[in-house]
Formats: C-alpha cells, structure tokens, sequence
C-alpha cells in the first residue's frame, strides 16, 4: 500500500474526508451508510403500528372553555378559556407591550354582561353564526399546531357537547371541525354520560353547574333518562359578586377582576349557619385585589352570594319558575320523578361537575340541603294536602308506632333478601294487623317467594347488597376523561357524522346505530329483506 492510500485511510477513520468513490458508486448521488431495514430495527417497537393508526382526538367544547387531546390519556393537553385576547386582529401586539397586564381597565357599557368571553349562547337570535365559526376555526388551528402536532394520518373526532346544544350551533360546530382538521368522522358524546364513565359507575346523578344554566340528568346503565336544568348556574354569580362588590368600592371592577375574587375567595357556608354573623372569623376583614383596587370587605360577605344565587336566600319556594329553581330543590326533583328502581341507585351516586362545583363547601351544603327535604317530604310527589295535612301526619304516627310505615328509601332487592326469613316464620293463615285503611302506595307490596329466594342468592353470590339508600356523592376524573376512555376502547357513539355525508346533506346525515338490528330480525321472514337495511337512521338521536 502506497503512502498516498495510507493517508486517505487515516483521514477517513478521523472524519476528515470521504472514501474514495469505487467504479459502482457515483459521487455525484447521496450515500447512506446505513440502509433503512437496518435503521428500523434500532428504532421504536410500537413505531410500525402507529403508522398504520388513526389520530383519535377528542374535543369538549362549553360556553367558556375548551380541551382538547388524544384517546387514551388522562388528561387532556390544553385547556383553553375563551377572552377578548383570543379575538385580537393579526398585527395586534398590544398583549406584549411592557406594563400592558396592570394598566387599568375599564368595564363595557351598552353590552350583556361577559359576552366577550363567551364562545356561544344558547338563544341563537342573540349570536352570530359566522363570528362563531370563525372563533372555532382560530381556536382549533392554535390547538393543532401548538399543542397537538398532528402528522398527516386520518383523524376522528370524539366531540362531547351539551344534548342541549340548538342545532344552527351544533351544524356550525361540526363544520369548524370538518373543514379545519379534515377529520373523517365525528362521534357526539354527551357530557352526562362521559362523567359517569369517569367516575367508574354505571348509573348516577350527575349535576353540571355550568356557565349560563345548571343541568341535572338522570343517567341509567350508560344512557340519560331524565334531564332538568335551571339558569341558576355561574352567570348569575359573578354578577351576584359584582353587586356585592360594587357596593363595596366607588371604582367598577371589570369582569376579569370579579371572576378573580371569586374563584379565589367565594365560599359555601353550612348549612344552619346561614344566618351566623356574630362570630370573630367572620368578622375578619381582607384584601381584594391589592394590585388594582384596595378593597377591603368582611370575609363573610364573600359567601352571600352563593346564598342569592344558587339557593336563593330568603325566597318562598312558590316564587320559583320552572327554570328558576335553586339547585337543592333541583336535585329533588329530579330524583322524584324517577322510578323507585333508578331512584335508588341514582340518591347514593350523585356526581357534581362544572367550573362552579369546585367551590369549597358547595357540594357538603348540596349533599345536606337534598338530606333535608327527603327527610321532611319523603318521595311524595303531592306539595300540600291542605285541610287534609292533619289527618296525614296522624296517620303516619300511628304507622311509625306500629312499626308498619315502609322506608322510601329503601331497596327491594334487601326486602326481597330479607323476606325468606319472615315467611319461614309465619303461616299463610296469620291474620293481618294492617288497618285497611292504609293506602294502597303506603302498604307492603306482597312478596314472591320464589323470586326472594332468587334475589337473596344472588345478593350472597356478589357478597351483600350492592345498593346503598344513604345520599353520597362520587368523586369523577372529568366527562373529557371519561371521552378518552371510550373513544380509546373503540366504543362506536351512539352518533356519528361522517365527512362526505355531512358536506351534502349537513346534519340530516347523520347517522344512529340501534341496539338492535330490525333487518336482522325479519331474515327469517323470507330472502326478500337486504342485510343491513334499517340498521341506520338519519337522525341526532338526544341531540335532535
């Protein structure tokens, strides 16, 4: 070997020169000194499964919030909360500017309280459709870009939105959604149903204290059957706060800064001290905002309003509307009007959602109010008896000294576990001590024998009554949780829009899955019946 040869080696092994380039390799083309069958085996296990996967997304919109993330993790990757600084014009750098965020500022005239920082309304002749679209787009291209880096694959989306939602809204929703992220399909999820799937249960009572009303639903094995709402709900009490405040301070406060004083300092009182005022505690005087406005205001004027609105304080229960109910008696009306078997179920599961939900000593005061009135009402649906109250609570005495009054709360699968015992004790031909003129709702409801046997193994088999009368609630991970676990489990919603059928028809194409197939049940009729036929419907389903 040369000497020339010898040091073009010694340059190459340094990385100070290339090889020299052999009668097979051309040095004008790239080289790679590793192929990429090589490459893979180095890289990633879970790499060429992905590529083959779709982008599972899984969006919840509200009327001040959004989050957004992927199927599968517990948590979404951005929360974002609508302002007048998302809705800045390009060019706008006024946000940065030195000093911006303490310069004061000063609350709109002439315009509905916090409309800037809304993203809809439910009444849709108060919104414009197409400034609505636009929000959704910007909102949805900062989300993809800045915290989702989504790659070119096909996406789905799993939307969780109100079944409330009017259709102009929801028909521009899903068109934001299609045209900016090219998603093939879109399952609608209510939000309900997905808290339920996050606290772990399969029926419960979930009340969404949210910006402009309070929904409380029923939901049963996984679907809703009961839905009540009123407008006493986080609109009404910041500007319960706002009042309070400005009595307190010659300066208006902008909504930001009442929003602030009560995220930080709003509290919940028990209940039976709602009238407490005369205590040292209380009496402590604190700081509001010292950065803009000095305030200082007794520490329990910051739990009135609460109190005003969202158990309307002071207010006789007859006064109330429809959709003007405090939230205690919301929560007992609708468990009233439920059937005994879901009632049951529902009292000892009741699941509190919403940005408002998570003041302090709101949820124990709920918990102990819906207490209270199943103590004094019981579930009976009549209000007043009128001259016949008298002999009512003269009957339930003697009912109670007897021992014969039936429990309301009580659930038949533990009489039925219970009742094999009493009839092994007792003869067809004991004579009965009931009076016989008991009410029919108010008499022990006669028993299956065969059907108590039934119920009591099975109750032993499980280990005990699975059913508890007491009220509790149960904690829940959020209806976005709850979205990406089902979206992740492949689990098909009960509506899905696809891209192409949406673009021609809008929300008439729309497609239901049943439950049960009815073409599949007529093929025994004859050949004549398709497969498949009357599997899908154009409809919303809770939604339309």
């Amino acid at each position: 070997m040369t000497s020339t040869s010898q040091q073009d080696l010694r340059k190459v092994s340094l990385g100070r020169a290339k090889p020299p380039a052999t009668a097979l390799q051309s040095t004008a083309s790239p080289h790679t000194p590793l192929s990429r069958s090589v490459n893979s085996l180095y890289g990633s296990p879970t790499a060429s499964f992905r590529l083959d996967e779709e982008n599972l997304l899984v969006f919840e919109f509200g009327a001040r919030h959004m989050r957004a993330g992927f199927a599968g993790e517990s948590s979404p990757r951005c929360v974002l909360a609508y302002s007048p600084e998302h809705q800045r014009r390009v060019g706008d750098y006024r946000q940065w500017a030195p000093g911006y965020e303490s310069r004061p500022k000063k609350r709109k005239r002439g315009q509905n309280w916090g409309k800037d920082h809304e993203l809809w309304r439910m009444k849709v002749d108060e919104v414009d459709l197409g400034l609505v679209e636009d929000k959704i787009e910007r909102l949805i291209r900062n989300v993809e870009h800045d915290h989702l880096m989504l790659d070119n694959r096909q996406k789905k989306v799993a939307l969780v939105v109100s079944s409330l939602l009017p259709k102009p809204l929801l028909s521009t929703l899903l068109a934001a959604i299609f045209t900016t992220l090219q998603a093939t399909s879109i399952a609608l999820l209510p939000p309900s149903v997905m808290a339920v799937v996050g606290a772990g249960v399969r029926s419960a009572l979930v009340v969404d204290i949210g910006w402009a009303e309070t929904t409380v639903s029923a939901v049963y094995e996984y679907r809703e059957v009961m839905q009540v709402r009123s407008v006493r709900a986080g609109k009404l009490l910041i500007e319960s706060f706002t009042n309070m405040l400005d009595q307190s301070t010659e300066q208006p406060l902008t909504f930001e800064d009442v929003e602030e004083v009560m995220t930080r300092m709003g509290w919940c009182r028990e209940r039976g001290n709602e009238q407490q005022s005369t205590d040292q505690s209380n009496a402590t005087l604190v700081n509001i905002l010292p950065s803009t406005v000095n305030v200082q205001i007794p520490f329990n004027r910051l739990a009135e309003p609460i109190e005003d609105a969202l158990f309307s304080r002071g207010t006789s229960s007859s006064d109330f509307d429809d959709h003007d109910q405090p939230l205690h008696l919301l929560m007992y009306s609708a468990l009233l009007h439920l059937p005994q078997d879901i009632r049951t179920l529902c009292v000892s599961r009741l699941i509190f959602t919403g940005g408002i939900s998570n003041t302090p000593g709101l949820k124990s005061r709920l918990i102990k109010e819906l207490e209270t009135l199943i103590t004094k009402r019981g579930w009976d649906t009549v209000k007043n008896y009128g001259s016949a109250q008298g002999k009512r609570e003269e009957h339930f005495k003697r009912n109670v000294e007897k021992k014969e009054m039936p429990s309301h709360m009580e659930s038949n699968s533990v009489k039925f576990a219970e009742e094999p015992k009493k009839l092994s004790e007792t003869t067809d031909e004991s004579p009965s001590d009931e009076p016989s003129n008991i009410p029919a709702r108010d008499q022990q409801p006669e028993i299956d024998p065969v059907v108590a046997k039934i119920v009591q193994q099975t109750l032993q088999a499980a280990g005990g009554p699975q059913v508890s009368r007491e009220v509790r609630a149960v904690e829940t991970l959020g209806a976005w949780t709850g979205a990406s676990l089902v979206t992740s489990l492949r689990v098909h919603g009960v509506v899905e829009i696809e891209r192409d059928r949406f673009l021609q028809h809008g929300l008439i194409g729309a497609t239901s899955k049943k439950d049960v197939s009815v073409a599949q049940q007529r093929q025994s009729f004859g050949p004549g019946v398709k497969p498949g036929a009357g599997e899908k419907t154009s409809t919303l389903g809770i939604w339309a």
